[in-house]
């Protein structure tokens, strides 16, 4: 709650073209006449990778029967094995961004009404965070709440403006999660609708579907050659129930982590080099994940389907740890809220943005660095500060912005290949 204050057997194979595939900044599908054998759109990653693949097997079969002929030995190279040898000569390094819970109160839409007029712009109150974001290879928003049209509703039960996702696609995210607690507060509707203002925004988003066929898509998005796969889930809907199988990504506890194992094999098998899970969950002003998330996080790291895990939910910062080699983020805080000491844990003013800097190479993807940027909210403007920016450009009470970022790494931690940006404050 947050105060005002504040399948079976037939999922395992599926056709290339049932992925939505993109293209960091747009969908990657030329739009062309559908060729016999490929997906609508024309030629996607997946199947662009496989034209490759096929040149490069066709060439290794070649030379292999000229080989053969002489000592009958060599064979050629499966697909999968080209693709391992050439990130092996050429890998790849990407940067991911990935930001906390964009929790609308009243406070907030209303300040984007002011600043909008006939229309709610929220673009100025996230632009201090535009070069966090656009300067990623990837970057990713969680949406906590449902966009949906009609008068505006906050805590406890949210409708955010639609024109929020206008927003979030100027400032530069490529993507979007929407499995949160409050995926349900506007029914399937706000589902549809959440769905609807992004697609009109040109964002792709996972974690809460308006169809089973929908749901069995995996959102895998390019970036530098690279398909990157994002998977989201929530271990909560505030008691209300699922209107159907597919509306929301549930996983409650451990016993569901096969459920999210099962996307992300899904995902690999389309053509996903790099899997990134998202969860919203944990005990809402915990500044320490509790049993579940551990024991989710344990179960998720020790999979080789899976890259990385990155969290929402509590509120406020929690820790950021390696477990199998792994970085899990346990939780952002919120990115932009109305919450702060009058309601709530003083911290839920406080954020981070989630840098994973990722090596792709023969041996697969490893997240070799996190950085993270902490953030604080400034109340009444509602502008998302990252905090060594402002205190370099004497935006607001530097007293505050301190407190903020000593808060935050306090509890995020630095070292073993996670640290803070800036790694200290000027004095």
């Amino acid at each position: 709650m947050e105060p005002e204050g504040e399948e079976g057997r037939r999922e395992a194979r599926r056709r290339p073209e049932d992925a939505r595939i993109y293209r960091a900044g747009g969908m990657s599908s030329l739009r062309m006449p559908r060729l016999p054998g490929f997906g609508r759109g024309g030629l996607d990653v997946y199947q662009r990778r496989r034209l490759v693949a096929i040149g490069l097997v066709a060439a290794v079969v070649v030379v292999g029967f000229l080989v053969l002929r002489g000592c009958g030995e060599d064979e050629p190279v499966s697909a999968q094995e080209a693709l391992r040898q050439e990130r092996d000569e050429n890998p790849v390094e990407l940067t991911v961004s990935v930001s906390g819970d964009l929790l609308i109160h009243s406070p907030i839409y209303a300040r984007a009404l002011e600043l909008g007029g006939s229309s709610y712009d929220f673009a100025p109150m996230l632009a201090p965070i535009r070069a966090h974001i656009a300067g990623a290879d990837l970057a990713f928003c969680h949406l906590e709440t449902p966009l949906a049209p009609g008068v505006p509703q906050s805590y406890p039960v949210f409708r955010t403006p639609p024109d929020l996702a206008r927003a979030v696609k100027e400032i530069g995210w490529d993507a979007c999660t929407t499995a949160s607690n409050h995926s349900l507060d506007q029914g399937e509707e706000g589902i549809a609708s959440t769905a609807r203002a992004l697609d009109r925004a040109g964002l792709p988003h996972t974690g809460s579907f308006s169809s089973a066929r929908e749901r069995k898509r995996p959102l895998i998005l390019e970036a530098k050659g690279v398909g990157v796969a994002w998977i989201a889930y929530t271990d909560a809907t505030n008691g209300i129930p699922l209107p159907s199988p597919w509306a929301v990504n549930l996983a409650e506890d451990a016993d569901d982590v096969d459920r999210v194992l099962a996307d992300a094999r899904r995902a690999r098998r389309q053509g996903a080099e790099v899997v990134l899970v998202n969860m919203h969950w944990g005990p809402e002003g915990a500044s320490e994940p509790d049993a579940d998330q551990r024991e989710q996080a344990r179960l998720l790291a020790a999979s080789p389907l899976i890259t990385a895990v990155v969290g929402q939910g509590p509120h406020v910062v929690q820790p950021i740890e390696r477990l199998s080699g792994k970085p899990i983020v346990y939780s952002e805080g919120n990115l932009i809220s109305n919450q702060d000491a009058a309601c709530c844990p003083e911290a839920s003013q406080d954020g981070l943005i989630a840098l994973l800097e990722i090596l792709v190479d023969g041996d697969g993807a490893t997240v070799e660095r996190v950085r993270y940027v902490p953030v604080w909210v400034e109340h009444p403007t509602y502008e998302v500060l990252p905090v060594g920016d402002a205190l370099a450009g004497g935006r607001a009470d530097p007293a505050s912005l301190r407190a903020s970022y000593e808060r935050t790494v306090a509890v995020a931690g630095r070292g073993a290949g996670i640290e803070p940006d800036p790694a200290r404050l000027p004095r």
